[in-house]
């Protein structure tokens, strides 16, 4: 057990290598339930634990770290790290606790159930999802996970935390085929949340939902290809926002000039309907914490307000090159991984239209209700996005689904076209990937309305089907 005279020791010997030291401290216990073709093929369940040291001389990072967290071990690693140079080595270390306000509670822990009560929020998605249709759903695959994390963060700055954080998962992935046609379901639900999120987000409702896209996938027509007007509603997440917008905007791609941003805050670069917010501070949400990694409070910044680029996201490294504080957005994967500027909750603010208004006030295109994987070039903001479920908008209401729609724009350009932004605002959860770390996160919009966007299926006759 590491005191706080330990720590304030192990940063004294590693600032001796650069201006600033920090000590990352994780345990962390996980449970993974797997289902695969209605048998359970996998229960996990684990803990790690490890300090990363991290040391930074200007522009340079140092890091190491280690699983023995035994303070000579860690003097031992500090000084290793801190050995690129020697500034400020009589400096005295003093650390001050940080207290968090946001609470953040848990009501049904995942270390205090039994491993059948988690098996069986799995069956209950596996058994809804294939009595769907038995005969058209192939398989189906479920995947249920939780996580509790303590973590004790300490640097030169004085700063000290200790926090726990608590995730609960469980995914549904579901494929039907149908003759030579195959088509896929997917749905998720995550929250820093016990047990009790599966009484709102029920495991067996997830399973339905998978199966039904799929099915319903089965059947539909072939995407209509060209320039269309696009309502993405907010049942379909705010992948786009994430991928399209949020990377652009964390501050290390700002600043390696790898972002479409770069240079324009201040400045006009989307539609006046348009505010962005990343905040991690959303109770429940699976992005959400009550400290970064960096031990900075979590909190609600204003990226683009009415169109007009407010903010990047910081961390300790970035804000300071910046001269700005740190924005609560320093998140790291696990101790082997240095802090980089990461989103958390980032969300689309909603406006005044109704879903169904904007509907009716499309003449033609494509409406989507949920989004696929895609790509993105935080460079220049050019993105292709596939489409799980979408459907043709004609004369002002819904028609029939399609299957195999692809959305293909430009992030800036589309943030400026969008024309009508409803009062509703849909969330998604996603592990997202940057530099070879995962972290989690959540993403939501309201629906919206692109009045022109590529979209990309084929050409074909009208009444034409497969």
């Amino acid at each position: 057990m590491l005191t706080k005279a330990d720590l304030e020791e192990i940063l004294q010997v590693a600032r001796r290598g650069g201006n600033f030291a920090e000590i990352f401290l994780e345990k962390k216990e996980t449970t993974k339930i797997g289902c695969e073709a209605g048998k359970i093929e996998r229960v996990i369940s684990g803990s790690e634990q490890g300090a990363g040291i991290r040391v930074l001389r200007g522009e340079h990072t140092a890091y190491g770290y280690t699983n023995a967290l035994d303070k000579e071990s860690l003097i031992a690693l500090a000084r290793r790290v801190g050995s690129a140079a020697r500034e400020n080595p009589d400096t005295r270390v003093s650390l001050a606790t940080r207290n968090s306000q946001l609470a953040l509670p848990v009501d049904q822990r995942p270390d205090e159930a039994e491993i059948d009560k988690k098996t069986a929020l799995v069956w209950a998605a596996d058994r809804a999802a294939r009595e769907v249709n038995e005969e058209l759903v192939r398989q189906v695959t479920v995947n249920y996970g939780d996580a509790i994390q303590q973590v004790t963060i300490a640097n030169t700055e004085g700063t000290y935390v200790e926090d726990e954080r608590i995730r609960c998962r469980l995914a549904v992935n579901v494929v039907a085929a149908e003759g030579d046609v195959i088509q896929t379901g997917f749905e998720a639900a995550g929250g820093t949340r016990g047990l009790e999120l599966f009484e709102t987000e029920a495991p067996w409702e997830l399973g339905l939902k998978a199966a039904r896209r799929a099915l319903l996938m089965l059947n539909a027509r072939r995407a209509p290809a060209g320039r269309m007007a696009v309502v993405l509603a907010g049942e379909a997440g705010g992948t786009m926002i994430h991928e399209a917008c949020g990377h652009g905007l964390e501050a290390d791609l700002v600043q390696k000039r790898l972002s479409v941003y770069a240079g324009k805050k201040g400045e006009q670069v989307a539609s006046e309907l348009v505010t962005v917010i990343d905040d991690g501070t959303l109770e429940g949400k699976y992005g959400s914490f009550r400290f970064d990694d960096e031990g900075n409070p979590a909190r609600r910044t204003v990226l683009i307000e009415r169109g007009i680029l407010q903010n990047f996201m910081y961390d300790y490294l970035t804000a300071a090159r910046d001269q700005e504080l740190p924005t609560g957005n320093g998140r790291r994967e696990s101790f082997q991984h240095k802090p980089i500027p990461r989103m958390s909750n980032t969300y689309l603010v909603p406006g005044d239209a109704s879903p169904n208004e904007i509907i009716r006030e499309t003449k033609t295109g494509l409406l989507v209700r949920r989004m696929g994987g895609g790509q993105v070039n935080t460079t220049n903001g050019d993105f292709v996005f596939e489409v799980a479920e979408g459907y043709v908008i004609k004369d002002g209401e819904v028609s029939m689904p399609i299957r195999g729609a692809t959305l293909t724009g430009n992030g800036p350009e589309v943030l400026k076209q969008i024309d009508m932004v409803g009062r509703d605002l849909g969330f998604a959860i996603g592990t997202c990937g940057k530099d070879g770390q995962g972290v989690p996160v959540s993403d939501a919009q309201p629906t919206i309305r692109i009045p022109e966007l590529i979209v990309g299926g084929i050409l074909e006759e009208e009444g034409e089907r497969d």
